[in-house]
């Protein structure tokens, strides 16, 4: 079990829609042609970058231009669930 209430359903189910109408979009193009992921700022091809939720839909997030940023495979699974506290709690206990 994760230690944080999930969103409904109903959120979750909505909030997909919302992305995938968003990933077609101008907008997420021109995102996805910088080529930089968000998080560890390497660059890759279009093709090779994903969509992640800052604050995670299952966490409550939206799809909006203000919460979707590009993201490298390795990133968005090394990241999973977090919110950008609590990666950043994680590097401050590495360091």
């Amino acid at each position: 079990m994760d230690w944080y209430e999930s969103a409904s359903e109903k959120h979750k189910k909505k909030e997909r829609e919302k992305a995938r109408v968003l990933r077609k979009s101008q907008w997420w193009k021109a995102q996805l042609a910088s080529g930089v992921c968000y998080y560890c700022a390497q660059i890759f091809s279009p093709e090779e970058l994903t969509m992640d939720h800052k604050i995670p839909v299952a966490r409550g997030g939206r799809s909006n231009k203000g919460n979707v940023v590009p993201c490298c495979k390795q990133c968005n699974t090394e990241k999973r669930h977090k919110t950008p506290a609590e990666l950043a709690l994680e590097e401050l206990k590495k360091s």
